[in-house]
């Protein structure tokens, strides 16, 4: 379990240049991958996608099944960062 001391192991996935639905399947591909250790607060996701449209459809898509989701926006591309407990976690 991970502990207040230790931050979660951040996995990235760039998907910039996809657009929907590569960049949901891509991203549910890797959720499923480390599942278990995203549940436990041990690893988040951090998706960097330039597909607005994703920013719509991987949040719902996760939040459906129960993880919490937060999505910003950078120079030219969105982040959405995929995991447990986000609120306490420094925004990307």
């Amino acid at each position: 379990m991970n502990t207040a001391d230790t931050p979660p192991t951040t996995i990235e996935i760039d998907t910039r240049g996809q657009v929907c639905p590569s960049t949901l399947l891509i991203t549910l591909q890797q959720l499923n991958t480390h599942k278990d250790a995203i549940r436990q607060g041990q690893t988040t996701l951090r998706v960097k996608t330039d597909n607005r449209h994703s920013t719509v459809t991987i949040p719902g898509a996760v939040k459906n099944m129960g993880y919490e989701v937060i999505v910003t926006k950078e120079k030219s591309y969105y982040v959405i960062l995929i995991g447990r407990h986000l609120a306490g976690d420094q925004q990307p």
